[in-house]
């Protein structure tokens, strides 16, 4: 049943479609796709072109948006979007802790999460299009990881496109994730540094919840074991136009003076539960690193591997000498299936995705090479989560693409952006800049 409904300014409308789970398999087993169709009220009934957004992650369903904030306004002057909540997020047929036993054992639960990367993504893509658009091609909005999508759809289906406008996603086409994590260590590290530079009262804060850590055991309210490698990721945030900030002001309120001595904080643990918690997106945690599996190497935990050719980052060492307690950032490693609760009946499950050697590739570089779709990507200058080399890297291999390097935002510039960012993206796919 379609269902549609209006808020300040817009009219949205409930969308689903029936997809194979293996579109190899057409007539096996299907899934349920959920899409949020937004127009502007006041072209509610005009025959507009479509964009479609690919959500970062992998694991996040769509934007919930109310009205039409940020860059969803900009595009509503001339499109009608199209929300999609990626297989296996938000309403679209959900894999987690609670839905995969469903498919069997750790095994098959992994056999069944092979489906789950860009290519099926963007088949998916291609099966509603002509539902949704009656056959007409659609622009692309893909952001981080929805970047990703948007060149595996410009490598296996371009024919569906208008044009792609990508945010802080264009991907190495052929780096392993071992090459992936020794080009981001690195980058934390910088953004660590001028977190410090900007807080400098924030090392000896950190210094002090580390040192907490490593004497206490902690469990979170939710369950979560609150480890010192656990905390070291809260780094996460330093990728994000405000992240900086969100930790300066999370670090500031630590600690409380209880009867046993000085305690983590009830607001503390709060907040970093809410941080920390796959409940929510547990597919980001299963198939991260699937995303750069291609060739016949497992990805084997490669961040948790890659990590240790940084000694720096070894709380216990910064601790015993007077160097500073580096954070982490966009990585995933296995003791997060021991640490949270949502993670922990998934631990074997995976293993398995970890062990894989039969990853089959996501980009063509020849079909890339002869790309006749318009394209602009939006390349942030020390972007935490995207290598820049590997994005500029990639930029030269997509004929025609358009590249707009900025210092001016971090990671999720399109949010920050907003308006700004998806016009200059679009104003570079029509020659306009």
């Amino acid at each position: 049943m379609t269902a549609t409904y209006r808020q300040p300014g817009v009219v949205l409308t409930d969308r689903r479609f029936t997809v194979p789970l293996d579109h190899t398999d057409p007539s096996g087993e299907t899934i349920e796709l959920y899409a949020r169709e937004v127009v502007a009220g006041d072209k509610a009934r005009q025959p507009l072109p479509w964009l479609v957004y690919l959500q970062g992650g992998p694991g996040f369903g769509a934007n919930r948006f109310v009205g039409k904030p940020s860059w969803l306004g900009r595009a509503l002057k001339e499109y009608r979007v199209l929300l999609l909540d990626q297989r296996g997020t938000g309403h679209s047929t959900p894999a987690n802790r609670q839905t995969l036993p469903l498919h069997g054992g750790p095994a098959e639960q992994a056999d069944y999460l092979t489906h789950f990367r860009a290519d099926s993504i963007v088949r998916d893509c291609e099966t509603i299009r002509a539902q949704v658009t009656g056959g007409a091609p659609w622009t692309v909005l893909g952001q981080s990881f929805g970047g990703f999508c948007a060149v595996n759809y410009l490598s296996t289906a371009p024919e569906g496109l208008a044009a792609a406008v990508i945010t802080g996603g264009l991907p190495s086409l052929h780096a392993h994730a071992d090459d992936v994590y020794r080009a981001a260590y690195p980058r934390i590290e910088r953004k660590v540094a001028a977190h410090y530079a900007r807080y400098p009262q924030d090392v000896e804060r950190a210094r002090r919840i580390a040192d907490h850590l490593l004497h206490h055991e902690v469990v979170l309210p939710n369950g979560y074991r609150l480890t010192v490698e656990a905390f070291q990721s809260l780094g996460i945030l330093l990728g994000g136009s405000e992240g900086s900030h969100r930790l300066h002001f999370l670090l500031e309120e630590a600690f409380v003076r209880a009867p046993q001595g000085p305690a983590l904080s009830d607001a503390f643990q709060e907040e970093v539960q809410g941080l920390l918690s796959y409940a929510g997106h547990p597919l980001y945690a299963l198939v991260h690193e699937a995303t750069y599996g291609q060739d016949s190497r497992p990805t084997a935990w490669s961040a948790e591997r890659v990590r240790s050719e940084f000694p720096q980052f070894d709380a216990a060492k910064s601790l015993a000498g007077e160097g500073p307690v580096l954070f982490t950032g966009e990585s995933i490693h296995p003791w997060m299936f021991d640490t949270d609760p949502a993670l922990r009946p998934l631990r074997e499950t995976a293993e398995h995705l970890a062990a894989r050697t039969d990853w089959t590739p996501l980009y063509d570089s020849a079909r890339l090479a002869a790309n006749e779709v318009p394209v602009a990507a939006a390349v942030y200058h020390d972007d935490m989560y995207v290598d820049t080399a590997h994005s500029l890297e990639t930029a030269r291999t997509i004929r025609g693409l358009r590249t707009w390097v900025t210092d001016e935002f971090e990671h999720d510039g399109v949010r920050a952006g907003g308006p700004r960012v998806l016009d200059r993206l679009l104003a570079l796919t029509r020659d306009e800049v």
